[in-house]
């Protein structure tokens, strides 16, 4: 029995979870938290799979703090409803927190469907200098900044710096929560640990949820450019924003414009 909680925040999600639940090794507890009233989870509970459901979607960061909430136990690995555990996954991350009590929040290797890494190796949060190259996230190290998609840390460590920023609907709130993490203790990638993500279709992949994505992505990326002092959090959001939106592979796609459109929209909207 592992001494840690799976929180998998879900917004029409029911397609795919059980993929991620069939995954998980036996024993294993899991919060699912609903963001979607309307897309019914209940017959997922178990008696070790718990639904919370939530009045209305809450935003990613404040729907892993409601899950948090209800652990018990030393670990938390969040994880994205589009994601799966590879055979060992877990007890690898268990012995990387074992093997560095000092460090207080682990990634393990993500994969796309392709089996191209998708581990995080920059963050808009951070200088230039703290950029990683492609081989520095494919093996055991320590790292400035981990990927949301499935991340374990140690609750006490979570709580103690205040879990999610809850003025962060969607998008870096993983980075915001890595730098202050990071405070505490070394983030670090665990190589034995193996979890695919297929990315982009833990709400569906339909036009209404790009442009609400692209809206807060925008709205986001400047209040935590501001929050962890980043130069011209605004301008440079906004040239990047006019950049995308001129781009002639913008306009040859639909979806893009709509995506780009939003993200501006995202950006003049921040507080």
């Amino acid at each position: 029995m592992h001494d840690l909680t799976i929180i998998i925040v879900c917004y029409n999600s029911s397609s795919i979870l059980p993929g991620l639940l069939d995954s998980l090794p036996k024993g294993v507890a899991a919060i699912l938290v609903n963001n979607s009233p309307n897309d019914r989870l209940d017959h997922l509970a178990s008696d070790l799979v718990r639904v919370i459901i939530s009045d209305k979607n809450v935003g990613f960061g404040v729907a892993c703090n409601l899950g948090a909430s209800n652990v018990t136990t030393q670990y938390i690995l969040f994880l994205n409803p589009d994601t799966r555990l590879q055979s060992g996954s877990i007890d690898a991350l268990m012995q990387g927190a074992k093997n560095h009590p000092d460090a207080s929040a682990f990634n393990p290797i993500l994969t796309d469907s392709d089996g191209k890494i998708r581990n995080k190796r920059r963050s808009v949060l951070l200088p230039r200098g703290h950029r990683l190259s492609a081989q520095a996230v494919q093996c055991d190290g320590v790292v400035p900044v981990l990927t949301g998609a499935a991340l374990m840390v140690r609750a006490d460590a979570f709580f103690q710096v205040g879990g999610f920023d809850s003025a962060i609907f969607l998008y870096h709130e993983d980075d915001d929560l890595s730098i202050r993490l990071g405070a505490l203790g070394p983030l670090r990638i665990v190589e034995a640990a193996k979890v695919k993500h297929e990315g982009g279709h833990g709400s569906g992949d339909r036009i209404a949820s790009t442009s609400i994505k692209a809206f807060h992505m925008g709205q986001s990326r400047v209040y935590a450019m501001r929050k962890h002092n980043r130069p011209m959090p605004f301008m440079r959001s906004l040239g990047r924003a006019t950049l995308q939106l001129l781009s002639p592979a913008t306009w040859l796609s639909r979806r893009k414009r709509i995506k780009q459109v939003h993200f501006l929209r995202g950006i003049l909207s921040a507080p």
